[in-house]
């Protein structure tokens, strides 16, 4: 099992390069089997879940060259060996690849999602009401898998109404109707930096996609996608993380490799909390010296507040000045986390969706576990400004999202590392 161990207290200071986007390269990468000829990916992101596609993937029998520390090439064969995977289980994003195999090949098997578990199972069900949209047949066979599989002459467009806004939902039908015949239009879509990126990739390799980054998307099926090159967007989330952390720690960072419209919701924020942001052309500028100041944070589908930096900005906030109050308006159940932050001396109150966060004067450190990705990395924050040592524990969720988090952190002067524990000492 490995840690984090953090010796707390220190502010942040220098510049840190953020990652491919995780929740792009997370559909993209799956996506690039879509093509006939080679796919070439750059700011792929070194992360568990893009490995763990990447595996996935080898044993469908796609080949795939690492280029260097960022870039991939991708070549699909056209013999795909479609049978589930036990790697499948432990990534929600597995389930791209029903729409790329279903849009491909006409079948596949995928097991049903994993990665986070923020108390509840994730549905699905408007994954199923596209894909039959679209003319497949769905059923969930014994074992945890979802099979779907298309009609005899393929699938067809369709119109599709999401009943929810769903990031998963759109792009995984948008994956499997690049390929249908005749065109798709979907309704009450998702508006997620990642599936402009996603639209973006797949009109770089010759599809007919209109509309993503809007409520209503088109797609035009082709006949074909051909191989290319294509450069994924960087992550606001691992982005918006680093900005959380200057909050919470004081100091002054240049965040750099980012695109600063995707990060006004957040910068907003920020700014509220008295933290100044000064915006670049790739680059943000944040530096917090004087004390923090209480906010309201509620969020909500993009462009609003992201839910997935609500655990890192609750964070900050607990060493804010005053009475803030936090709505999670797209998780029923994301607040596991509050239970660590309590134990390290925070004062939080949890109702519902809502959260009551009393700033105090400090946190101390304390063993605390990642219980998902985003909650881990609000464990890191909570360490790193935290006085005294803290050791997270469960840090394979927070590996999941973000690529050499240790080492950019202490780059920026943090005092903290990777600590591995033998098997036997844990079970003692």
């Amino acid at each position: 099992m490995t840690k984090y161990v953090i010796n707390g207290g220190k502010t942040l200071n220098g510049e840190v390069t953020i990652s491919g986007a995780k929740n792009a390269a997370v559909a993209i990468v799956p996506a690039a089997l879509l093509a006939d000829g080679p796919v070439r990916l750059e700011n792929v992101p070194k992360i568990i879940d893009v490995t763990l596609q990447m595996e996935i993937m080898r044993e469908l029998g796609a080949q795939i060259r690492q280029i260097n520390a960022t870039t991939v090439e991708i070549q699909n064969t056209q013999n795909p060996s479609l049978k589930p995977h036990e790697l499948e289980r432990k990534l929600r994003a597995s389930y791209y690849l029903l729409g790329v195999l279903l849009g491909k090949y006409g079948f596949a098997e995928v097991a049903m999602p994993g990665g986070c578990n923020f108390g509840g199972v994730r549905p699905i069900d408007q994954h199923i009401k596209g894909f039959e949209a679209l003319g497949a047949k769905v059923t969930l066979p014994k074992g945890g898998y979802i099979r779907v599989e298309a009609p005899e002459d393929g699938l067809h467009g369709a119109h599709i109404y999401f009943d929810v806004v769903t990031v998963g939902a759109t792009m995984n039908i948008m994956l499997a109707a690049v390929l249908a015949k005749g065109q798709t239009i979907m309704e009450n879509c998702a508006k997620e930096p990642h599936i402009v990126d996603l639209a973006n990739f797949l009109n770089a390799m010759g599809a007919d996609v209109k509309g993503a980054g809007t409520d209503v998307i088109k797609i035009r099926g082709v006949e074909s996608l051909h191989g290319g090159s294509y450069s994924i967007i960087p992550d606001q989330i691992e982005a918006g993380t680093f900005m959380a952390a200057v909050a919470a720690c004081g100091g002054s960072v240049l965040v750099k490799n980012v695109i600063p419209r995707h990060l006004e919701c957040i910068t907003a924020k920020l700014r509220e909390m008295s933290v100044e942001v000064t915006e670049f052309d790739d680059a943000v500028l944040v530096r917090r010296e004087g004390k923090l100041t209480k906010t309201n944070i509620k969020t909500l589908p993009y462009p609003g507040f992201p839910t997935d930096m609500q655990p890192q900005m609750t964070t900050a906030l607990c060493l804010a000045e005053g009475t803030s109050i936090i709505t999670e308006g797209i998780w029923g159940s994301r607040y596991r986390y509050t239970e660590e932050l309590t134990r390290m001396g925070a004062n939080i109150h949890v109702d519902g969706a809502i959260a009551v966060v009393e700033g105090v004067k400090e946190l101390n450190g304390a063993p605390v576990r990642a219980h998902d990705l985003r909650a881990g990395a609000a464990m890191v924050i909570a360490g790193l400004a935290a006085k005294g040592v803290t050791e997270v524990e469960q840090v394979q969720n927070i590996e999941r999202g973000y690529e050499t988090l240790v080492e950019k952190f202490v780059a920026l002067g943090a005092d903290m590392y990777r600590s591995e524990i033998p098997e036997s000492a844990e079970n003692k």
